[in-house]
Protein backbone atom coordinates (compact mmCIF):
# COMPACT_ATOMS: atom_id res chain seq x y z
CA UNK A 1 0.00 0.00 0.00
CA UNK A 2 3.13 2.39 -0.34
CA UNK A 3 0.94 4.16 -3.06
CA UNK A 4 -1.06 5.58 -0.31
CA UNK A 5 1.34 7.11 1.50
CA UNK A 6 2.48 10.84 1.56
CA UNK A 7 5.57 11.88 0.04
CA UNK A 8 8.16 13.22 2.86
CA UNK A 9 10.25 14.92 0.71
CA UNK A 10 7.34 17.33 -0.41
CA UNK A 11 7.59 20.20 2.46
CA UNK A 12 10.44 20.57 5.30
CA UNK A 13 7.47 20.86 7.79
CA UNK A 14 7.05 16.79 6.85
CA UNK A 15 10.83 16.30 7.00
CA UNK A 16 10.50 17.08 10.77
CA UNK A 17 8.38 14.41 11.24
CA UNK A 18 9.00 10.30 11.49
CA UNK A 19 5.33 9.37 10.17
CA UNK A 20 3.43 11.28 7.47
CA UNK A 21 0.26 9.43 8.11
CA UNK A 22 -0.77 7.85 11.54
CA UNK A 23 -3.62 5.94 12.88
CA UNK A 24 -4.79 7.33 16.59
CA UNK A 25 -6.97 4.68 18.44
CA UNK A 26 -8.79 6.23 21.22
CA UNK A 27 -10.95 4.54 24.11
CA UNK A 28 -14.36 5.45 24.77
CA UNK A 29 -12.58 6.10 28.60
CA UNK A 30 -9.86 8.79 27.38
CA UNK A 31 -13.09 11.32 26.45
CA UNK A 32 -14.61 10.70 29.85
CA UNK A 33 -11.81 13.36 31.48
CA UNK A 34 -13.18 13.91 35.11
CA UNK A 35 -16.70 12.48 34.89
CA UNK A 36 -17.68 9.20 35.89
CA UNK A 37 -19.94 8.47 32.34
CA UNK A 38 -20.48 10.35 28.61
CA UNK A 39 -18.36 12.76 27.23
CA UNK A 40 -16.06 16.22 29.07
CA UNK A 41 -15.80 18.26 26.00
CA UNK A 42 -13.31 20.48 27.69
CA UNK A 43 -11.73 17.01 27.84
CA UNK A 44 -12.18 16.25 24.26
CA UNK A 45 -11.06 20.08 23.45
CA UNK A 46 -7.79 19.27 25.44
CA UNK A 47 -7.49 16.01 23.00
CA UNK A 48 -8.12 18.28 19.75
CA UNK A 49 -5.29 20.97 20.65
CA UNK A 50 -2.99 17.79 20.85
CA UNK A 51 -4.11 16.71 17.45
CA UNK A 52 -4.09 20.24 16.15
CA UNK A 53 0.02 20.19 16.75
CA UNK A 54 0.18 17.03 15.34
CA UNK A 55 -1.51 18.56 11.90
CA UNK A 56 0.81 21.55 11.72
CA UNK A 57 3.77 19.39 11.32
CA UNK A 58 1.98 18.54 8.06
CA UNK A 59 0.72 14.48 9.83
CA UNK A 60 -2.29 12.98 7.96
CA UNK A 61 -4.32 11.65 11.02
CA UNK A 62 -7.21 9.07 11.14
CA UNK A 63 -8.64 8.35 13.98
CA UNK A 64 -10.46 5.57 15.75
CA UNK A 65 -12.55 5.95 18.95
CA UNK A 66 -14.12 3.15 21.13
CA UNK A 67 -17.53 3.65 23.44
CA UNK A 68 -16.76 2.16 26.20
CA UNK A 69 -17.88 5.44 28.31
CA UNK A 70 -21.18 4.66 27.12
CA UNK A 71 -21.89 1.16 26.66
CA UNK A 72 -19.89 -1.65 26.61
CA UNK A 73 -21.14 -5.06 24.66
CA UNK A 74 -19.28 -7.45 26.22
CA UNK A 75 -20.35 -6.44 29.62
CA UNK A 76 -23.42 -6.21 28.51
CA UNK A 77 -23.76 -9.80 26.69
CA UNK A 78 -22.12 -11.07 30.44
CA UNK A 79 -25.15 -10.25 31.78
CA UNK A 80 -27.74 -11.79 29.76
CA UNK A 81 -28.15 -9.48 26.66
CA UNK A 82 -27.43 -11.30 23.03
CA UNK A 83 -24.03 -11.02 21.88
CA UNK A 84 -24.79 -9.41 18.85
CA UNK A 85 -26.89 -6.83 20.24
CA UNK A 86 -24.65 -5.59 22.22
CA UNK A 87 -22.08 -5.18 19.82
CA UNK A 88 -24.56 -3.33 17.92
CA UNK A 89 -25.19 -0.74 20.91
CA UNK A 90 -22.00 -0.35 21.04
CA UNK A 91 -20.93 0.47 17.48
CA UNK A 92 -23.43 3.24 18.21
CA UNK A 93 -22.05 4.54 21.27
CA UNK A 94 -18.75 5.16 18.74
CA UNK A 95 -20.59 7.32 16.70
CA UNK A 96 -21.86 9.62 19.52
CA UNK A 97 -18.47 9.72 20.40
CA UNK A 98 -17.03 10.65 16.88
CA UNK A 99 -19.20 13.16 16.62
CA UNK A 100 -18.43 15.03 19.85
CA UNK A 101 -14.84 14.85 18.99
CA UNK A 102 -15.57 15.87 15.12
CA UNK A 103 -16.88 19.22 17.85
CA UNK A 104 -14.16 19.74 19.45
CA UNK A 105 -11.38 19.52 16.67
CA UNK A 106 -13.74 21.87 14.42
CA UNK A 107 -13.26 23.96 17.41
CA UNK A 108 -10.10 24.12 16.98
CA UNK A 109 -10.29 25.25 13.02
CA UNK A 110 -9.31 21.28 11.78
CA UNK A 111 -11.75 20.28 8.80
CA UNK A 112 -13.29 16.93 10.07
CA UNK A 113 -14.75 14.27 8.46
CA UNK A 114 -17.01 11.27 10.56
CA UNK A 115 -17.01 8.15 8.24
CA UNK A 116 -19.23 5.17 9.52
CA UNK A 117 -18.80 1.80 8.93
CA UNK A 118 -22.84 1.50 8.96
CA UNK A 119 -24.99 3.80 6.99
CA UNK A 120 -26.61 6.74 8.69
CA UNK A 121 -26.31 9.10 5.79
CA UNK A 122 -28.10 12.05 7.75
CA UNK A 123 -25.16 12.70 10.30
CA UNK A 124 -21.79 10.19 8.97
CA UNK A 125 -20.28 10.04 5.80
CA UNK A 126 -20.25 5.71 4.63
CA UNK A 127 -16.52 4.36 5.40
CA UNK A 128 -15.05 4.04 1.82
CA UNK A 129 -11.28 3.51 1.61
CA UNK A 130 -10.56 5.42 -1.32
CA UNK A 131 -12.97 8.51 0.02
CA UNK A 132 -11.11 8.12 3.10
CA UNK A 133 -7.75 8.61 1.74
CA UNK A 134 -8.65 11.34 -0.28
CA UNK A 135 -9.78 13.30 2.77
CA UNK A 136 -6.41 12.71 4.58
CA UNK A 137 -4.86 14.13 1.28
CA UNK A 138 -6.98 16.94 1.41
CA UNK A 139 -5.61 17.66 5.30
CA UNK A 140 -8.98 16.54 6.87
CA UNK A 141 -9.07 14.73 9.86
CA UNK A 142 -10.81 11.27 9.33
CA UNK A 143 -12.91 9.69 12.40
CA UNK A 144 -14.02 6.22 11.86
CA UNK A 145 -16.81 5.31 13.76
CA UNK A 146 -19.18 2.27 14.36
CA UNK A 147 -16.10 0.01 14.53
CA UNK A 148 -15.87 -2.85 11.82
CA UNK A 149 -19.64 -2.90 10.94
CA UNK A 150 -19.84 -6.21 12.24
CA UNK A 151 -20.28 -7.44 16.00
CA UNK A 152 -17.72 -9.66 17.58
CA UNK A 153 -14.88 -7.52 16.83
CA UNK A 154 -13.52 -4.76 18.69
CA UNK A 155 -12.43 -1.31 18.14
CA UNK A 156 -8.69 -2.29 18.49
CA UNK A 157 -9.29 -4.41 15.44
CA UNK A 158 -11.28 -1.79 13.80
CA UNK A 159 -8.19 0.48 14.46
CA UNK A 160 -5.57 -1.83 13.00
CA UNK A 161 -8.36 -2.48 10.00
CA UNK A 162 -8.63 0.62 9.07
CA UNK A 163 -4.80 1.78 9.75
CA UNK A 164 -3.65 -0.94 7.42
CA UNK A 165 -6.30 0.14 4.88
CA UNK A 166 -5.62 3.83 4.70
CA UNK A 167 -1.78 2.94 4.69
CA UNK A 168 -0.62 4.60 7.64
CA UNK A 169 2.53 3.79 9.24
CA UNK A 170 2.41 3.72 12.65
CA UNK A 171 -0.74 2.83 14.91
CA UNK A 172 -1.35 4.66 17.99
CA UNK A 173 -2.94 3.32 20.94
CA UNK A 174 -3.43 6.19 23.35
CA UNK A 175 -4.13 5.06 27.10
CA UNK A 176 -3.93 5.87 30.76
CA UNK A 177 -0.68 4.03 31.33
CA UNK A 178 2.60 5.25 30.02
CA UNK A 179 3.11 2.25 27.98
CA UNK A 180 2.90 -1.83 28.55
CA UNK A 181 4.16 -3.25 31.82
CA UNK A 182 4.15 -6.80 32.76
CA UNK A 183 1.80 -6.00 35.61
CA UNK A 184 -1.04 -4.60 36.14
CA UNK A 185 1.18 -0.33 37.88
CA UNK A 186 -1.83 0.33 39.02
CA UNK A 187 -1.90 -2.30 41.95
CA UNK A 188 1.77 -3.67 41.50
CA UNK A 189 4.22 -0.70 42.03
CA UNK A 190 6.96 -3.06 40.85
CA UNK A 191 5.72 -3.45 37.68
CA UNK A 192 8.48 -3.09 34.64
CA UNK A 193 7.34 -1.32 31.51
CA UNK A 194 8.81 -2.37 28.53
CA UNK A 195 10.68 0.23 26.05
CA UNK A 196 10.36 -1.85 23.33
CA UNK A 197 8.34 -5.27 22.23
CA UNK A 198 7.37 -7.72 19.14
CA UNK A 199 4.10 -8.69 18.29
CA UNK A 200 4.69 -12.49 19.53
CA UNK A 201 5.06 -11.20 23.20
CA UNK A 202 1.64 -9.92 22.81
CA UNK A 203 0.44 -13.36 21.62
CA UNK A 204 2.40 -15.45 23.65
CA UNK A 205 2.34 -13.93 27.17
CA UNK A 206 -1.50 -12.67 26.73
CA UNK A 207 -0.32 -9.01 27.84
CA UNK A 208 -3.44 -7.08 27.72
CA UNK A 209 -2.83 -4.32 25.33
CA UNK A 210 -5.25 -5.22 22.08
CA UNK A 211 -7.26 -8.36 21.20
CA UNK A 212 -5.17 -10.79 19.46
CA UNK A 213 -7.04 -10.27 15.81
CA UNK A 214 -5.67 -6.58 15.91
CA UNK A 215 -2.00 -7.98 17.21
CA UNK A 216 -2.09 -10.37 13.91
CA UNK A 217 -3.43 -8.06 11.92
CA UNK A 218 -0.71 -5.74 12.52
CA UNK A 219 1.84 -7.96 12.68
CA UNK A 220 0.79 -10.04 9.21
CA UNK A 221 1.47 -6.10 7.38
CA UNK A 222 4.33 -5.08 9.33
CA UNK A 223 2.59 -1.89 11.13
CA UNK A 224 4.39 -1.19 14.70
CA UNK A 225 1.98 -0.19 17.19
CA UNK A 226 2.97 2.31 20.15
CA UNK A 227 1.16 2.35 23.14
CA UNK A 228 1.48 6.04 25.37
CA UNK A 229 -0.05 7.98 28.11
CA UNK A 230 -2.39 10.55 26.16
CA UNK A 231 -2.60 12.82 29.09
CA UNK A 232 0.90 13.72 29.07
CA UNK A 233 0.74 17.24 27.38
CA UNK A 234 2.16 17.16 23.62
CA UNK A 235 3.39 13.04 23.60
CA UNK A 236 1.20 12.86 20.28
CA UNK A 237 3.40 15.31 19.06
CA UNK A 238 6.56 13.56 20.33
CA UNK A 239 5.57 10.72 19.17
CA UNK A 240 4.89 11.46 15.62
CA UNK A 241 8.57 13.34 15.54
CA UNK A 242 9.98 9.48 16.26
CA UNK A 243 10.83 10.76 19.98
CA UNK A 244 10.72 7.28 22.15
CA UNK A 245 7.43 7.62 23.82
CA UNK A 246 5.83 4.68 25.57
CA UNK A 247 6.21 1.08 24.54
CA UNK A 248 7.12 0.64 20.43
CA UNK A 249 5.67 -2.72 19.21
CA UNK A 250 6.49 -3.94 15.96
CA UNK A 251 8.41 -7.25 14.50
CA UNK A 252 11.72 -6.36 14.78
CA UNK A 253 14.48 -7.56 17.41
CA UNK A 254 13.92 -5.93 21.31
CA UNK A 255 16.83 -3.50 21.81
Amino acid sequence: MSELRPSRTASSRTERVRYGRILLKLSGEALLGDRQYGVDPEFCLTIARQIAQVKELGVQIGIVVGGGNIFRGLAASARGMDRATGDYIGMLATVMNGLALQDALEKTGLPTRVMSAIGMNEIAEPYIRRRAVRHLEKGRVAIFVAGTGNPYFTTDSAAALRAVEIGAEVLLKATKVDGVYDADPMTHPEARRYAELVYADLLRDQLKVMDAAAVSLCMENDLPIIVFDLNQPDNIVRVARGEPVGTMISGGVKA
